[in-house]
C-alpha cells in the first residue's frame, strides 16, 4: 500500500466529493482494463490526469469512464484505508498473502474479509428494519454481492454507512469517523455473537458494523 496517513487518504477521497456520483455502467472485465490505473496511487489530481489520456488513447466517452474510474478509484482507496485501520488494532492480524482476496486479516482467530457497504436501495426496507433483522440482511449481501472478483461465501465483516440525506456514499471518505467505530468493534468484539450463514455448499460466519449518521 502506498504510504500514505489516514488522514492524507481521507483528503484525497474528499477530493472526489465535489462531483456527482453514478455508476452509468455496469462493472465489466473490459473496462476494469481500461481502469486498472487506479491501483496505482491514492492521489486524486494524477488520476484525473490518466483518466484524461486513457479517454484519449481508447476513444471513450468522458463521463462514462470519468464515473467509472473515479468510483473504482475511491472505493478501492477507501477499502485500502478500512483494512489498515482493522491491522492497526491489537488482536488484529494482516493476512498472511496480501493478495489472497478472501481474507484481507485475521481477528481473534478467525479469518475475515471485509466490505465497506453504502445502506442498500435494493434490500427495499428501513434502516430500523434492517438494524433489527442481521440475518435477513446478510442473507442478502451475499446473494447480491458483485459478481467480479470480491464474490464469495468465506467469513465477512461488512462496514455498512448510512446518513439521512441518502448519500451514503459520502461517508467511505470519513475515515477518521470510520476508525472510532472499527476500534469500538474490535475493542468489544465477541465471537459468540457473530451471525452463522448456511448455504448448500457453504458455511459462514458474518457480522455487520454500522456506521449512520
Amino acid at each position: 500500500m502506498v504510504d500514505l496517513s489516514l488522514l492524507g487518504i481521507e483528503q484525497e477521497l474528499k477530493k472526489r466529493h465535489a462531483y456527482s456520483y453514478a455508476w452509468g455502467r455496469k462493472q465489466n472485465d473490459l473496462w476494469d482494463n481500461y481502469t486498472n490505473f487506479i491501483y496505482k496511487t491514492p492521489y486524486w489530481e494524477p488520476v484525473v490526469e490518466v483518466m484524461k489520456a486513457t479517454i484519449d488513447a481508447y476513444d471513450l466517452d468522458k463521463k462514462e469512464l470519468f464515473q467509472y474510474a473515479a468510483n473504482r478509484w475511491y472505493n478501492f482507496w477507501s477499502a485500502m484505508a478500512v483494512e489498515k485501520i482493522f491491522t492497526q488494532i491489537e488482536g488484529v492480524t494482516p493476512a498472511v498473502n496480501n493478495k489472497d482476496r478472501l481474507v484481507d486479516f485475521n481477528l481473534n482467530g478467525i479469518d475475515f474479509d471485509h466490505k465497506t457497504s453504502i445502506f442498500p436501495k435494493g434490500f427495499k426496507q428501513t434502516l430500523y428494519y434492517a438494524q433489527n433483522h442481521k440475518e435477513e440482511l446478510l442473507y442478502w449481501l451475499y446473494k447480491n454481492q458483485s459478481q467480479q472478483q470480491r464474490k464469495h461465501l468465506e467469513n465477512r465483516l461488512f462496514l455498512m454507512v448510512y446518513t439521512q440525506d441518502g448519500e451514503h456514499w459520502k461517508l467511505k471518505a470519513e475515515i477518521t469517523w470510520l476508525q472510532s467505530i472499527i476500534q469500538n468493534y474490535v475493542r468489544t468484539f465477541d465471537a459468540s455473537l457473530l451471525t452463522p450463514l448456511n448455504w448448500s455448499e457453504k458455511s459462514a460466519l458474518s457480522d455487520i458494523i454500522w456506521a449512520v449518521k
